[in-house]
């Protein structure tokens, strides 16, 4: 099944927000109705592809047929852009500028190998497609003329199993369900399980170093990867030979978080868990968001810690935002200070102990026994969040998200200074927002702050967004916090990114990538600034 092209997801699972909603963001934010319907798929022009017949020959041949070179403009519309908020806004409209001029759909590594070949002797762009769910501007190269999507849902296989080393080798167009359903058979699970999960990919979540809503427990992606395979337009490196090593720097690391700029991941070796026996979730309500963040530090630092931990903000907790079905729900009661979630998977024995032993903490430090419903609730709904957003947008409202990570000392300064910039860019704009947020990854030493924002669209609702972004991107930056935990850079965050990194780290990698791309053709403009 096709994600939805101008929205989140499968199409079955949307639908429209309830008459209180509405009403509610008609009195808050002052949100109207659209006074137009966005276009339909079979009304939108797309451009000619504008691919030459050698190449359309040539990528032909390297991906085994006709058949796997899509053309058609349904295709293309499928696969141009991201699913952030300013994408669903053009494509709504019709704009398809960013169009591929092709769709490839190689089988597996070494038709990879040849289409790159093929791409830097034409001089074709090539930007890898997993699940589409990018928002940070990731799909779109960022230079103009022509270029090919390399679509990698052909490569949906588990490569091998080790039960012994307990790792497994899969090839990256595997979603996430199927990645997760291939495991079960065998009685492992990855245990990643971010809101992108149902339609986001094995290679897209090592690209962007991705992180689940169990990192508590599971570790972020990038700390389950143990080996991966890059084919680039210059050859193939394979990293990965033992767990870990003294010999030289790992150049995992180096390949995890690349976006395509450097290569095509065709293969992730992955640890792998027993499927728990048992998994548990519970609420907790803190008086204040500083309550709350203290009494997660406390578990992060010194234990027992669970799988899933979250705080949701008083705004957030106040909205509902943590349980998007039930906003707006009659006789619903009006909630007070700020929720968290605690999760607990593992063994019955396991579970048991870490659950009882978090929760004299968390009495400790503040917190209330909410009990199993709101935990469940979450856990019911933790994938509805992007669908809302749709719903949304229908509705006339603007919704979007950012990240941002930092240290534990730094929470509270970042957490104002990115709502404190949001707020005033929006208002000043004639659409002042709802700013919510919650930490929704912890470590020892910090946490990340995830942010949802809603306002009226307005006039120019791209572009009332781009300056909010872009003054929030500088408020994370002075507030010294990180530019994304785990959304990744795209084009949206690569200036900051630059600012972040330094200019000598920036130039290292830039030599990176001419060596493995000495044509420019991965993912131009992605992660890092065009040469010149």
């Amino acid at each position: 099944m096709d994600m939805l092209w101008s929205g989140w997801g499968d199409p079955a699972k949307a639908a429209p927000l309830p008459d209180t909603v509405i009403g509610l963001l008609r009195d808050l934010l002052g949100v109207r109705p659209r006074s137009t319907e966005p276009v339909g798929l079979a009304d939108i022009d797309v451009p000619e592809g504008q691919l030459g017949l050698a190449a359309h020959q040539a990528l032909a041949a390297a991906v085994g047929g006709e058949e796997y070179v899509r053309t058609d403009a349904e295709t293309r519309v499928r696969h141009t852009r991201g699913k952030s908020t300013p994408d669903l806004l053009r494509i709504r409209e019709g704009d398809t500028v960013d169009a591929p001029a092709a769709v490839l759909l190689p089988a597996g590594h070494d038709e990879v190998l040849a289409v790159l070949r093929v791409c830097a002797r034409h001089g074709l762009a090539v930007v890898p497609f997993g699940g589409g769910t990018s928002v940070v501007g990731g799909l779109a190269p960022g230079r103009r003329g022509p270029f090919v999507t390399l679509d990698l849902r052909r490569m949906d296989g588990l490569l091998a199993l080790d039960p012994v080393s307990r790792t497994a080798t899969l090839q990256p167009g595997l979603r996430g369900p199927q990645a997760e359903a291939l495991l079960a058979e065998h009685g492992f699970t990855l245990g990643h399980f971010p809101q992108s999960y149902e339609w986001a990919t094995i290679g897209g979540f090592a690209a962007t170093r991705s992180s689940g809503q169990a990192s508590a427990g599971y570790g972020r992606f990038d700390e389950m990867v143990l080996g991966l395979t890059l084919a680039t337009p210059e050859g193939t490196i394979d990293t990965g030979r033992a767990p870990r090593s003294a010999a030289g720097p790992d150049l995992r690391q180096l390949l995890l978080g690349s976006e395509g700029a450097f290569g095509v991941i065709t293969s992730v070796t992955l640890r792998v868990r027993p499927v728990p026996a048992t998994r548990i979730y519970e609420g907790w309500s803190f008086a204040s968001f500083e309550e709350g963040t203290a009494a997660l530090r406390r578990l992060a630092q010194d234990g027992p810690r669970p799988t899933v931990l979250r705080l949701s903000d008083e705004t957030e907790t106040l909205i509902g935002l943590a349980q998007p079905e039930a906003i707006g729900a009659s006789g619903a009661p009006a909630a007070a200070g700020c929720t968290a979630v605690a999760g607990y998977e593992g063994t019955e024995e396991d579970t048991a102990h870490r659950r009882e032993h978090a929760a004299a903490v968390l009495r400790e430090c503040g917190g209330t026994p909410l009990g199993a419903e709101p935990g469940e609730r979450w856990a019911h709904g933790r994938y509805a969040a992007p669908y809302l957003r749709d719903a949304l947008l229908d509705a006339g409202a603007f919704a979007e998200t950012l990240e941002t990570a930092t240290f534990w000392s730094g929470v509270p300064g970042l957490y104002a200074a990115v709502r404190d910039a949001l707020t005033a860019t929006l208002t000043e704009a004639g659409t002042p927002p709802l700013v919510m947020c919650h930490i929704s990854h912890v470590y020892e030493n910090g946490a990340s702050l995830y942010f949802t924002v809603v306002s009226a669209q307005g006039e120019d609702p791209v572009a009332h967004w781009t300056r909010a972004k872009h003054a929030a991107n500088d408020a994370i930056l002075a507030a010294g916090g990180t530019i994304t935990h785990h959304h990744a850079v795209g084009t949206d965050h690569r200036d900051w990114y630059v600012r972040e990194a330094g200019p000598l780290a920036v130039d290292a990698l830039r030599a990176v990538k001419r060596i493995l791309d000495p044509d420019g053709v991965l993912s131009p403009g992605v992660l890092l600034p065009l040469d010149g």
